[in-house]
């Protein structure tokens, strides 16, 4: 079993929360490519974090969870700039975000700053989410991108409190675009494809995505499961019955279950291989809704077994 590295944002998550018939906030680490960084290491995988953390005592929190996980921080470099905030409101389980902090602390990882021989070396690279939206990260994730040797995963994580216009929506649709279609797994949500796309059936936005160049794609559509497209087919898997309360995450956890399936089989493999591995994932992510938080609510192996037998 090799390694996944992980590029991407970290930030604090304030979740919207009731504390005696008030409204307070709730401090949580977060960030989309962070949880999937320790979601791979709750579930036993290897793998190492690259990105930027504020140099604050929030971003001191941070990399010290970060070591608490057992994740490689070889890839942090801490920059001068206050760790962004996050702050999550909520309808049901469900989460949204609005960012604060100028410039994001998250972005500031330059082509110079990435490990290109680590990101080669890996067996799994993953990026996306809302710091590809900045420079100069963007620019580094670019530059492992274009190594050989590692499967190329990729999440767009839209945020639409991100793309004030038509025109962001445009550009982000092009990143995307680019990114998928050297990817050997593409992963979005429901959400993400009517954004992206005007897209409500997930087959089609998965189809479409494929069509790009994409080896296989994963849609994950909240309570109602996921559909999977591989080379060789396409299925809709059910999602296990949950008593949802925290929905932060819950996607970041299907990611990172599919990552260490990806680093325990080493292969891509058919629709068969992908139902396996997304009925896993979704079992994760089933276990993340009934916790609170993001990074925090990922699972171990044994918590899986306690809760699905």
């Amino acid at each position: 079993m090799g390694y996944a590295m992980v590029m991407g944002e970290a930030l604090i998550d304030l979740l919207e929360a009731d504390l005696d018939g008030e409204q307070v906030y709730r401090q949580a680490i977060g960030g989309a490519p962070l949880n999937v960084a320790v979601g791979v290491a709750r579930l036993g995988g290897a793998v190492r974090y690259a990105g930027t953390l504020g140099s604050d005592v929030l971003g001191d929190r941070i990399a010290a969870f970060l070591r608490d996980t057992g994740v490689d921080d070889r890839g942090v470099r801490r920059v001068a700039a206050p760790t962004t905030l996050a702050v999550t409101t909520f309808e049901g389980a469900e989460p949204t975000f609005t960012f604060y902090g100028e410039p994001p602390s998250y972005a500031l990882l330059g082509a110079d700053d990435v490990d290109l021989a680590g990101a080669a070396g890996a067996a799994v690279l993953y990026t996306g989410s809302i710091c590809l939206l900045r420079e100069p990260f963007r620019a580094a994730a670019r530059a492992a991108w274009r190594t050989s040797g590692p499967l190329r995963v990729f999440d767009p994580n839209v945020r639409p409190t991100l793309l004030p216009d038509t025109a962001a929506v445009d550009a982000l649709r092009d990143l995307v675009e680019e990114f998928s279609a050297t990817a050997d797994l593409v992963k979005l949500s429901s959400a993400d494809a009517v954004t992206l796309y005007g897209e409500h059936d997930p087959a089609a936005a998965a189809a479409r995505i494929r069509g790009l160049g994409a080896g296989a794609v994963v849609v994950t559509c909240g309570s109602k499961g996921a559909h999977v497209d591989a080379p060789d087919g396409a299925t809709m898997i059910p999602a296990p019955v949950v008593a949802a309360v925290d929905a932060t995450g819950a996607g970041d956890s299907v990611m990172a279950a599919l990552i260490s399936r990806l680093l325990a089989t080493g292969r891509l493999g058919g629709v068969d291989d992908w139902t396996g591995h997304v009925r896993f994932a979704l079992s994760v992510a089933g276990l993340v809704c009934e916790r609170k938080g993001g990074a925090v609510a990922m699972p171990t192996p044994d918590e899986l077994r306690a809760r699905w037998g």
